[in-house]
């Protein structure tokens, strides 16, 4: 499943600190009815994403019935982001 979606970097100080964008509702939602095929465990689900010309893999957290999808340092430092930027989100559930 391929996604696209536009969303704010928000910062979470939660056991680990990091940056997210916040899957939206619809998109949670799709993802949420996948999940069972996609996951490792506990809800984790692994992604390819692409935000601007920067592509990696990591994998979303659920969180509040939504999932979050997280922004490496490294990524945010090559794309010129920062907490409050608005992003497309470009995804691919399972990874490459």
């Amino acid at each position: 499943m391929e996604l696209e979606f536009t969303g704010e970097i928000i910062y979470w100080r939660g056991p680990s600190p990091f940056h997210y964008v916040p899957v939206p509702p619809e998109e949670s939602a799709a993802i949420k009815a996948v999940s069972a095929e996609v996951t490792y465990g506990w809800g984790v689900i692994p992604v390819l994403v692409t935000i601007g010309d920067t592509e990696w893999e990591t994998s979303l957290f659920p969180k509040d019935g939504r999932y979050l999808v997280p922004v490496k340092d490294n990524v945010r430092k090559a794309e010129l982001l920062d907490l409050g930027d608005t992003v497309t989100v470009r995804m691919v559930l399972g990874g490459p």
